[in-house]
């Protein structure tokens, strides 16, 4: 395959356990996360710890509002966000906005996010990472080395290494429940349905319908991120709906995979080297005259 016809494959949003093998995959499951409905309970985080036997990240407090996680690690698989900004919600009101109208908390539950295109997978050179027949990408850590490469691979900054065990770890999408038929811990636990579970193409149609609905009500900022499968990585196996620009939450405008590049490198290197090897035969062939 050329290198245009590899890349054109690579940055395709098709069905990613198909990609991968799989003949006759289930549907592709993922997470719906609306950011409108977190009251920021945590319920997220203390249930992903509970079922998957994630050690404490610390507890301390990180100086932005309530938030004691700081962001996603090897600890940390699910983050609740409290973005505290002096800007109200047009007419609609938050469940943590004052009464004087001019402060409002931002909270959203954070978690990888499960790309189409996973460039910790590609990156990865011991078969740690692996893609799901729910479409969803696990590390294994019985056979992770500790390389890290997939760490900067990331466009989200979501893989990370614990350092006491010097191992890569980060959501499963509760691979071990999903076999069984279960919803992930986080969904399971979550009071408000901010966090949703099902197949991917259902829940992108649900969140078309509630951005709709926010919008009829006038909370216009309201839009998706993650959904869009034309976008840099693919589509997202856990998108999200939000009610400011992405990076106000600390997610990037606009991801790429940042392996998007290797096809085009590859034939470049290539191409050096054959002139390399060219120049080599054409200096020893004039040598011998």
């Amino acid at each position: 395959m050329s290198g245009d016809g590899l890349l054109q494959l690579m940055m395709r949003g098709g069905d990613p356990a198909t990609d991968a093998g799989y003949a006759e995959p289930p549907p592709r499951m993922g997470f719906f996360t609306d950011t409108s409905i977190c009251i920021g309970c945590k319920a997220c985080e203390v249930a992903c710890k509970e079922w998957n036997g994630i050690p404490e990240d610390g507890l301390n407090w990180a100086g932005r509002s309530h938030d004691n996680s700081g962001g996603l690690s090897a600890d940390t698989w699910r983050h609740v966000a409290f973005i505290e900004q002096r800007v109200p919600l047009s007419g609609h009101q938050t469940n943590f906005q004052r009464s004087d109208g001019d402060f409002r908390w931002l909270m959203s539950s954070d978690v990888c996010k499960h790309c189409t295109h996973a460039a910790c997978l590609d990156v990865c050179p011991t078969g740690a990472i692996f893609r799901t027949e729910f479409g969803t990408v696990v590390v294994q850590a019985d056979v992770c080395n500790g390389c890290g490469y997939c760490v900067p691979a990331c466009p989200y900054g979501v893989l990370d290494k614990r350092e006491d065990d010097g191992r890569i770890f980060k959501c499963t999408l509760c691979y071990d429940r999903l076999g069984a038929g279960q919803e992930p811990a986080c969904a399971k636990a979550c009071p408000t349905d901010s966090i949703q579970f099902g197949e991917l193409e259902v829940l992108r149609e649900r969140a078309a319908g509630r951005v709709q609905e926010l919008h009829e009500t006038g909370v216009t900022e309201a839009r998706l991120y993650g959904h869009d499968a034309g976008n840099g990585v693919g589509g997202d196996g856990a998108f999200f709906l939000l009610l400011d620009e992405p990076e106000v939450y600390g997610l990037p405008p606009d991801p790429v995979v940042t392996t998007r590049d290797l096809p085009a490198m590859w034939r470049r290197v290539g191409l050096a080297a054959g002139a390399l090897i060219a120049g080599a035969v054409a200096s020893f062939v004039g040598a011998g005259r």
